[in-house]
């Protein structure tokens, strides 16, 4: 069964994160933003956070602002997408499958990313976004070869 998508996004700066999600509706969401280091770029170099540190829970809204609008460098992130107001601690797999989490992105070492999704068409579309941007080494994340132990960067 499918899980999700695996791959590889190029290590320099950009709007990478608006390209990832470019699929979904980012506002129909709340997301809560886990442990990860990402910043802002100003004129070429590091600038202040991307995400604050006080915020750990974000309306889509808000997040796509920051992500298509702020020019970023991302070393680690760790996101998960919810309906309004329905949030859980995942730590599994299992959790992720049980909760009312709908999709979960980790960006590792600023390039490997991989994407936990419930929704299977939605698979499809990022599957499909991830080879159109170019992205390497795509593939699916299955019951099969998911190597993964625990949902998030740390």
């Amino acid at each position: 069964m499918q899980r999700g998508i695996s791959f590889e996004i190029p290590n320099k700066h950009g709007t990478l994160l608006g390209d990832v999600l470019k699929p979904i509706d980012i506002t129909t969401f709340c997301w809560c933003i886990g442990s990860g280091e990402s910043y802002k770029v100003v004129n070429g170099q590091l600038n202040e956070n991307l995400f604050s540190f006080e915020t750990k829970v974000i309306e889509g809204g808000e997040l796509k602002n920051l992500i298509e609008n702020n020019i970023h460098y991302i070393i680690s992130a760790d996101l998960q997408a919810y309906r309004k107001g329905e949030f859980s601690d995942i730590r599994t797999y299992e959790e992720f499958i049980e909760s009312t989490c709908e999709l979960v992105l980790l960006v590792v070492d600023s390039c490997y990313v991989s994407i936990y999704c419930k929704n299977k068409e939605l698979i499809e579309m990022l599957y499909m976004n991830a080879s159109e941007c170019r992205f390497k080494e795509i593939e699916y994340i299955t019951d099969k070869n998911d190597t993964r132990t625990r949902l998030s960067v740390w």
